[in-house]
């Protein structure tokens, strides 16, 4: 009897089809591949291994892989971000857990990250072979290799709506599986190959990349090479590293700051495509002119544990739209932040502690800093200041972002009004009444009982800020628009735009979209609060306890905002804007609301003259800040302006379209518009979802008013999870209007998809997207980054 080969392979599957049990599987995979051990994927070969990582894998994995696999939210924390984050492969924990009841321990690979065996020990599994490195082994123990054949060999079902059997909610379980769990999976679900619920890559990018699986997964270094900019890094380091204490203090408070921004030295050499240059803020126990050892904590104000350094860390990760905050290094800025804290007469006599109950107080830790000083830091990059919130460390971030509302503006307190109305002496009082919930740390066990406990301190300092104004007021000064900070005339970061999009929000420079319902003015004790909050103090792997407190917290901050906006308006246009802004509220939400809104004497000095105050003050604030500050906006504003383009008249009908018609539009579409001229347009729809009040932490949608909601219509990308992608000519925009304004059903809402969209299972999707992201870069190479897609509808 003649024996029939029967390759290991073969035999693995048939053992696990029989066994069902991944320790059998395991042991097979030990038995043919060898036993599972951490490989050394880096190489110096001359010439290198081909294809190589960052020269042929990279491209496919940014513009194929990344746009699921980035940030905290990345399925089964695989993050593709980089070559160090594939190494460290997947592992089935979730980072976004609103009801763990300790805190998790970090896992972020991009600053001060472990080596892969570290990453071994803390539970993530590979996604690479890691056994014995032949071809068959690379190819058949490779979860990116059966994911990629997965979806070769059971590619999109026909039709334009793919079955339930994908699920794409937020919240969806997550099927982390191992390599040795790998069949079953297969065989229950044939269809979830990657990418994930979207076409499969195409032929050429597939058989690149397994040629490069079957050669070992192998990346050349020292691959990171040197840097253009070296001299700048050397001159920065220097500042940033003085050795007075006056210098350590402001390079402390920069760096507590600035810990999320991705800097850069010169808008020419960021833009130049792939080539752009970014750089983190870091510590680290190694001095410039030595190899870097990132000191990673949970917030940047918890102790360092000893001696260290600020350094500069080259961004090597791919840059990511949704957590993407560039930040300009130049000569500029080095000379007016000499000015700003080393020339101001102040004294430091002793540093502050990096004990908890201290450092997540910015008031007592910065006090010999003058707040005048520290709030014109803030102020001159607001929108990146702002933005910490949108996309800092929650990067998705409805904890924040479901206590406000989908559009509003943000005006600033000018410095010099600041001081009359809030002087320094004031903070320096209420310092123990300005604490925060990070004093806390990471775990809270009794969020509503601290609740209260801050809910008294903020009380206190309101009460103290009230009196304060009080005593101006009676001096005959009131708010008036010289009271707002005007960007000096030129800093467009003076007035701001909000979108909310659910979970995420974008900041936009200037007055986008028609009036709002709701704006804030915010000062400096307001400014810097949110951001110690929200950014320095919280911590995305926090118990249940802490971000339910934080979300608390934000009530407070939310609500002060809106009061000092109130404040110049009219009494009785304010108290009628209240009322509105706060329907149905609970009697005990509401009676706190109207006592912070208490008025002894009416405080805004600006004479209105129209019956719509808060419409009227918004055109007198444009005309005050000029356009150089506030830019006409050209679509969005009533009545429409002149414009000379015609594309930009039809998109003028397009926001005009309110109420139901809406309702079937996701929050986030975005547009590709070939203009008559041949030149392209990328064209964001912002729908803007109408509360009755957002003063509750659950049963939003029991809170919507479809009637009232909005469309903002902007050139340019806002927001950074697109919903749906429509592809047009400028021809196509009447027509396109006239079907949105006539949405009255889902069929409505299908057949304006079937004649324009570019849905999920579109064959050329990907076509699609490297066009939207290629025009993105050219148009925004500094701010653009590469965009979202686990939020795309199945519609």
């Amino acid at each position: 009897m003649k024996l029939k080969y029967t390759s290991p392979a073969a035999l693995l599957a048939v053992a696990i089809l029989f066994s069902g049990c991944g320790v059998l599987a395991k042991k097979y995979f030990n038995g043919f591949y060898g036993p599972a051990s951490v490989v050394e994927r880096t190489t110096m070969l001359e010439p290198y291994y081909e294809p190589e990582f960052h020269q042929d894998i990279k491209p496919i994995v940014d513009s194929r892989c990344v746009v699921c696999h980035g940030c905290y939210d990345a399925p089964c924390q695989l993050k593709m971000t980089s070559f160090e984050n594939l190494d460290r492969g997947a592992n089935a924990s979730k980072v976004y857990d609103g009801t763990r009841l300790l805190a998790a321990n970090l896992t972020r690979a991009s600053i001060g990250g472990g080596t892969t065996e570290e990453w071994r020990e803390s539970g993530f599994f590979p996604v690479l072979n890691e056994h014995e490195q032949t071809s068959e082994a690379n190819t058949r123990a490779s979860l990116i290799y059966r994911m990629l054949e997965l979806k070769k060999d059971h590619p999109l079902p026909p039709g334009r709506i793919l079955p339930d059997s994908f699920d794409f909610a937020l919240n969806r379980s997550q099927q982390c599986k191992k390599i040795e769990e790998f069949d079953r999976f297969e065989k229950k679900f044939p269809l979830w190959g990657m990418p994930y619920g979207l076409p499969a890559i195409d032929k050429e990018q597939h058989e690149t990349f397994v040629r490069w699986l079957k050669s070992g997964a192998k990346a050349r270094f020292p691959g990171k090479r040197p840097s253009r900019h070296q001299a700048q890094i050397n001159q920065w380091e220097v500042f940033f590293n003085g050795i007075s204490m006056k210098e350590q203090l402001m390079s402390r408070y920069i760096y507590e700051h600035l810990f999320l921004a991705n800097m850069y030295f010169s808008s020419s050499t960021a833009a130049v495509g792939e080539d752009r240059e970014f750089f983190k803020l870091v510590r680290s126990s190694k001095p410039p002119g030595h190899a870097m050892d990132v000191i990673a904590t949970r917030r940047p104000f918890d102790d360092p544990g000893g001696e260290f350094y600020y350094r500069l860390k080259r961004v090597e990760s791919t840059v990511l739209a949704k957590q993407h905050m560039p930040y300009l290094l130049d000569e500029t800025r080095l000379k007016y932040w000499n000015q700003l804290f080393l020339k101001t007469q102040y004294t430091v006599k002793k540093l502050p502690s990096y004990q908890s109950l201290l450092a997540a107080n910015p008031f007592e830790t910065f006090k010999d800093i003058p707040t005048d000083v520290r709030y014109k830091f803030m102020l001159d990059e607001a929108q990146f200041t702002i933005m910490g919130f949108i996309k800092g460390p929650v990067c998705r971030g409805q904890v924040a972002l479901n206590v406000i509302h989908d559009h509003f503006w943000v005006l600033f307190v000018d410095p010099e009004a600041q001081q009359q109305f809030m002087p320094d002496e004031l903070l320096t009082r209420e310092v123990k009444n300005l604490r925060l919930p990070a004093e806390k740390e990471s775990n809270v066990f009794t969020p509503l009982s601290s609740w209260m406990k801050y809910s008294r301190l903020e009380k206190k300092y309101l009460a103290a800020k009230e009196d304060q104004l009080y005593k101006e007021l009676l001096k005959g000064e009131g708010f008036g628009l010289e009271s707002l900070w005007n960007g000096n005339g030129s800093n467009k970061n003076a007035a701001l735009t909000i979108f909310r999009h659910f979970d995420s929000s974008t900041v936009m420079k200037g007055l986008v979209g028609d009036t709002p319902k709701t704006a804030w003015v915010i000062g400096y004790p307001l400014l810097e609060r949110i951001h110690y909050l929200l950014v320095a103090g919280f911590d995305v792997y926090g118990n249940v306890g802490h971000q339910l407190l934080t979300r608390l917290y934000m009530d407070f901050l939310r609500m002060e905002g809106e009061s000092n906006f109130l404040r110049l308006l009219p009494n009785d246009a304010a108290l009628k804007a209240l009322d509105f802004w706060y329907r149905g509220e609970e009697d005990r939400v509401d009676n706190y609301i109207k006592e912070m809104n208490t008025r002894r004497l009416e405080a805004t000095a600006i004479q209105f003259k129209t019956e719509n105050p808060k419409k009227e003050l918004f055109d007198l604030v444009r005309t005050y800040m000029g356009e150089k500050v506030v830019a006409k906006d050209l679509l969005n504003s009533r009545p429409s302006p002149s414009v000379t383009e015609e594309y930009q008249r039809q998109l003028q009908e397009l926001s005009k379209i309110e109420g139901a018609p809406l309702g079937f539009l996701p929050e986030q579409t975005i547009i590709k518009l070939a203009l008559v001229n041949g030149k392209q347009r990328l064209i964001s729809l912002v729908r803007n979802k109408s509360h009755s009040n957002v003063s509750h932490l659950f049963g939003e949608q029991y809170r919507l008013i479809p009637e009232e909601q909005t469309l903002s219509v902007v050139e340019g990308i806002v927001g950074v999870y697109p919903n749906v992608f429509f592809d047009l000519y400028e021809l196509d925009l009447e027509n396109f209007v006239e079907m949105i304004e006539g949405l009255r059903s889902e069929n409505d809402y299908q057949k304006l998809l079937t004649r324009y969209g570019v849905r999920r299972t579109n064959s050329n999707f990907w076509a699609y997207s490297d066009t939207i992201h290629d025009i993105y870069r050219q148009q925004y190479p500094v701010d653009a980054g590469f965009l979202d897609y686990n939020r795309i509808e199945n519609r």
